[in-house]
């Protein structure tokens, strides 16, 4: 795949399949949009070309706005495309000023100008523009003048549930891991810098990872304990990932990600670690002391290597 940093770089190509958004999760429903993306380019003897945003536009619109909490980051973001094997992918550097291109000049001095599409598949709620202004019928009079189809697909679901990146999101927060995993069609994941605790976990037999993950991708809200795998080096490991403020040892402490990585023994400070999260074990719990906190934590490993064992 080819990443494209800004438009004007972008060379042009016979029978280009284009689609534009942010695409945050590249869950099932973008997947959907791409599949047919690469359908069409293989009967008609085109190339792929996906326009997405970076910042993401939310928070250059509302900069003081700290509730949007972001599914995957642009480096996740551009993996997952390139899985989807999308063939070229620009991204546009999104600013207040460009913010206010209207939608029929955003497909006019960008999209026509600089890649002038055969076809331009989009998902069944897309919008885009100043203020979302733009939709499905404005790409379809401005595609009678330009010369280009537009193709939209149809609203993407599971177990009746409409998918999309707000619902992904609300899923993480409350801790429906599998709900948002099905959503996404893959699981959840999120990287973090492995830095220094207070070792309480090491006195009680089991040491942890102290993860600081950046707050725009810190998502998983609802305390408790998830059964996760970790890489770390390239290789994945069992792991226990705890959320929380740990009521028992101390009390009033800001929330907390630290992982008990299985089968483990070496140093990981300062290091990027990735955790994927699999399922929700249990509520956070408060104990009357440490052993009966080790006891619990000795039952929720067995109940995690179960859950884990189980997966493909």
């Amino acid at each position: 795949m080819k990443v494209y940093h800004d438009i004007k770089d972008f060379r042009k190509i016979p029978n280009a399949i284009v689609t534009i958004g942010t695409f945050d999760g590249v869950h099932l429903g973008h997947q959907a949009v791409f599949k047919q993306m690469v359908d069409k380019a293989r009967q008609i003897g085109g190339e792929t070309v996906v326009i997405t945003f970076f910042p993401h536009p939310r928070i250059v619109i509302s900069p003081n706005d700290n509730r949007l909490r972001l599914i995957t980051s642009q480096e996740d973001k551009i993996e997952h495309l390139r899985r989807s094997n999308i063939d070229n992918l620009i991204i546009i550097n999104f600013t207040k000023e460009f913010s206010h291109t209207s939608s029929e000049d955003f497909i006019k001095d960008y999209v026509v100008r600089y890649i002038q599409p055969a076809i331009l598949v989009i998902g069944y709620d897309h919008h885009f523009g100043s203020n979302r202004s733009g939709d499905f019928d404005t790409l379809s009079k401005l595609g009678m003048e330009f010369h280009f189809a537009v193709e939209k697909i149809n609203e993407q679901d599971i177990e009746d549930i409409t998918i999309s990146s707000t619902k992904i999101r609300s899923a993480l927060q409350q801790g429906d891991i599998k709900l948002a995993n099905k959503l996404l069609g893959y699981s959840y994941s999120t990287s973090g810098i492995v830095t220094h605790g207070d070792s309480i976990g090491r006195t009680l037999g089991f040491p942890t990872a102290n993860i600081s993950i950046k707050p725009e991708y810190q998502l998983i809200e609802k305390t408790g304990v998830y059964a996760t795998i970790v890489k770390v080096d390239g290789k994945d490991y069992l792991s226990m990932t705890y959320i929380g403020r740990r009521p028992t040892i101390s009390n009033g402490l800001p929330t907390s990600t630290e992982t008990y990585i299985m089968d483990f023994d070496g140093d990981l400070y300062g290091k990027e670690i990735r955790v994927t999260f699999v399922d929700r074990v249990r509520d956070e719990m408060t104990f009357d002391n440490l052993e009966r906190l080790k006891s619990q934590i000795q039952e929720d490993k067995a109940n995690i290597i179960r859950i884990l064992s189980n997966i493909n």
